[in-house]
């Protein structure tokens, strides 16, 4: 199996330079992978203590940055190398100066693995949740490089766990340590004899916990919002539109509405805001205006601000649940100990499965379902702070996962 993925990984970045071509996604994503050996290269010195820390996309670099941000700190004169397999994680971050080097990592071929550790050097790897590769890390166990996985979680279903996932479960004894999510995945790692492991939970509760901390204010939000309530639709697709806009426009509940959508292209900018009747501005064109709290709905046509915004929120609705495209992230509003909607697709997700349990997480299949829970929630006051203190509940109790992982690092 380990002599077909090879092939494998040689075939697809054959076939990803041809379709590379015709989608702007995996253009960057080759595009951005022929710089990666002269960059970092240019970058590091042979003399440099390095520490890499790789992440899938921009979810997962979120959920890491506490434990970079707490190794930067421990480790002052090191040299940090991140790295990013997606291309929505480091087109948004690689000018952030987060670390030293912020590059792309190149496909998992032999080769690729060699010589990026070759330039690298690493004293110390860390991966963040989902991230195996099987030739990087048979490199670094080769290499006797300290390697760690944390925020890690496993299904039953994965390779590891199947007849046929030898060649897999070897890759992870590369990793000294695995600090995972939950007992489940504990369980599932001593059962293929794997016991380098530590339930941490999850780092990104200890992301969203630091935003409390934060100066979260934004003056237009205020002045747009007013002594009003808001509820805030925080990454929405076109599905979730078809749910929300229709209890926008027929609504007589006092409520400003704040819509921050996933995609911000003009043409859907427009055709969102043509589909809502209330009165609308639009981020972009606010300057035009000297009132904003004139308007009913706030559209947000720009990226960056939507975790500020939550704290602006009577209520939130956090999008992708209604189709297939994934359910965006519910802990960033949760910690403001708000109500939060969902739709009907969140299986996979933990924390809004154990959410929904919990009932602080409200999911809906329809359009009857939320015109009746946002019009609860918005005139029944206790209901709704009885819904939201579960959900601040939930993400304080879920914290300290990055104080485990620097504990265990402290002894690097």
């Amino acid at each position: 199996m380990y002599f077909i993925y090879n092939i494998l990984i040689y075939i697809t970045g054959f076939f990803l330079k041809i379709v590379a071509l015709f989608h702007k996604k995996l253009g960057l994503f080759v595009a951005g992978r022929k710089t990666v050996f002269e960059t970092l290269t240019n970058k590091i010195q042979s003399t440099d203590n390095v520490i890499w820390f790789h992440t899938a996309s921009l979810g997962e670099y979120e959920q890491g940055l506490p434990v970079l941000e707490a190794l930067k700190k421990q480790y002052p004169t090191h040299k940090f190398v991140l790295t990013f397999f997606s291309p929505s994680g480091y087109e948004v971050k690689k000018d952030s100066g987060v670390a030293d080097v912020i590059t792309y990592l190149p496909l998992d071929t032999k080769a690729n693995a060699k010589r990026f550790l070759d330039i690298v050097k690493p004293e110390l790897v860390v991966f963040v949740k989902y991230e195996f590769w099987p030739n990087y890390l048979a490199e670094l166990k080769k290499r006797s490089v300290h390697t760690i996985s944390i925020s890690t979680i496993f299904r039953d279903s994965q390779v590891f766990f199947k007849s046929y996932g030898g060649w897999m479960r070897k890759s992870l004894h590369a990793f000294d340590h695995i600090f995972v999510q939950d007992e489940a995945s504990e369980k599932l790692l001593n059962s293929i004899q794997y016991t380098n492991v530590t339930v941490s939970g999850d780092t990104r509760f200890d992301r969203v916990l630091e935003i409390l901390d934060r100066d979260n204010s934004l003056p237009f939000i205020a002045d747009f919002k007013g002594d009003s309530m808001c509820v805030v639709i925080g990454s929405s697709w076109q599905e979730d539109e078809s749910i929300f806009v229709p209890f926008i426009n027929s609504s007589t509940e006092a409520c400003k509405y704040i819509i921050a959508p996933h995609n911000i292209k003009s043409q859907e900018i427009q055709k969102l805001q043509h589909h809502i009747t209330k009165k609308t501005v639009l981020f972009s064109e606010m300057d035009q205006h000297e009132n904003l709290n004139q308007f009913d709905v706030f559209i947000v046509d720009t990226i960056g601000i939507l975790t500020k915004i939550y704290r602006y929120a009577t209520i939130a609705y956090v999008g992708g649940g209604m189709g297939t495209t994934g359910l965006h992230n519910t802990l960033e509003p949760a910690v403001f100990g708000i109500p939060v909607v969902i739709g009907k697709h969140y299986k996979g997700f933990k924390e809004a499965e154990e959410l929904v349990k919990l009932k602080g997480v409200l999911s809906i299949q329809l359009q009857t379902e939320f015109d009746t829970i946002m019009t609860r929630l918005l005139t029944d006051i206790d209901f709704r702070k009885q819904v939201g203190d579960i959900n601040r509940n939930y993400v304080h109790s879920h914290g300290n996962a990055s104080n485990i992982i620097m504990e265990y690092l402290s002894k690097f």
